[in-house]
């Protein structure tokens, strides 16, 4: 009979593999149910986990590093950043991990930090923010074999693991909305293009124009850097093409668009109508009441945490790669319930 392997002990006892593996390393985040179906087809067959691989498992430190590139200062005032970040605490807390948190603003931060991140018995894994273009942090965390889950599409993606939303389609139904309810001179505030997500999220607005016909206004076209005051100004240049709606690539973006709209003495959204993409905290605010795309950031970080241990437990190799779901969640900002009502009153 030949030697039987986790993934054999996994598929008689009808688990996953992970928690196969969990139940022989004696991981305390099994069900009793799961634990007691595996540990009889253990004892049933006589399997015998490989040694070197549970002394490998006994060495472990049981602690994530969590690497974003953000300053203190940004990290605290960015809301994506602490909601991504409490998901992933979560996670590590459900499942006995300890996490260490590593901002990295600078080449200099990185060259510093690459040697204690990669070092085999600080972390047993990482999850790495989607990095600039030409960031070669994620090549060379890749290039060292190390467990490493990237939250965000990488340039790269080749033997790389990640977990990300579908940017392109979720930014084209935001347009769509906006074409849907009878705007036509549509504009975006992007991102700068050297982060997948903002070519994706762009990509996704050009996509809906084109369907249409419509050729591509560069006037209507202005690039932030996914904060609020960047938001403000992109949007004081918009104001002169005279758009009737904005697409914005984040929340932040939206707001600060928002505030230079409305101080130029225009109505948000009976002049201008606006749609965000997060759906942080701050949109629902009755002042802003903003729709947009709602991704979700804290399930986010939770998965990412639970995909990061499958790549500790059970190999780097396949790579996953992991698309969550969107929702346009629709509010006051776009105009939406003041179009029905008119429809309603015709």
């Amino acid at each position: 009979m030949p030697d039987l392997t986790l993934e054999d002990i996994a598929k008689q006892a009808g688990v996953s593999r992970s928690t196969a593996s969990r139940v022989v390393n004696d991981d305390p985040n099994v069900s009793e149910i799961a634990r007691k179906r595996v540990q009889k087809v253990i004892q049933s067959t006589g399997y015998q986990p490989h040694a070197a691989a549970r002394s490998l498992a006994s060495r472990r430190s049981r602690m994530i590093g969590l690497v974003l590139p953000r300053t203190v200062s940004s990290f605290f005032t960015d809301p994506y950043f602490p909601r991504l970040t409490q998901g992933v605490a979560q996670a590590c807390n459900q499942h006995n991990y300890t996490l260490g948190l590593f901002l990295v603003d600078t080449k200099e931060d990185e060259k510093r930090i690459f040697p204690r991140i990669s070092h085999k018995g600080l972390l047993d894994g990482i999850i790495l923010q989607t990095a600039e273009k030409g960031d070669l942090l994620i090549e060379r965390l890749v290039k060292s074999g190390f467990p490493v889950i990237i939250a965000g599409r990488p340039f790269i993606t080749n033997g790389i693991s990640y977990i990300d939303v579908d940017n392109v389609n979720a930014a084209h139904e935001a347009v769509r909305h906006l074409i849907r309810l009878g705007y036509r001179r549509i504009g975006t505030i992007t991102g700068r293009m050297n982060r997948t997500y903002a070519i994706d999220r762009k990509e996704g607005y050009l996509k809906a124009i084109r369907e249409q016909g419509w050729k591509v206004d560069n006037t209507l076209i202005a690039v932030g850097d996914f904060s609020e005051e960047t938001g403000y100004s992109a949007m004081k240049q918009l104001l002169p093409a005279r758009p009737d709606a904005v697409f914005a690539a984040s929340d932040a973006l939206a707001i600060g668009a928002i505030r230079a709209v409305r101080e130029a003495g225009i109505c948000v959204p009976d002049d201008i109508a606006m749609v965000g993409f997060d759906d942080l905290p701050q949109a629902s605010r009755p002042d802003y009441s903003l729709t947009t795309v709602r991704q979700p950031i804290f399930q986010f970080g939770i998965q990412a945490v639970e995909t990061l241990i499958d790549l500790i437990e059970n190999g780097i190799k396949p790579s996953r790669r992991i698309i969550m779901d969107t929702e346009l969640v629709i509010r006051d900002s776009c105009g939406a319930s003041q179009k029905n009502r008119s429809k309603t009153n015709h």
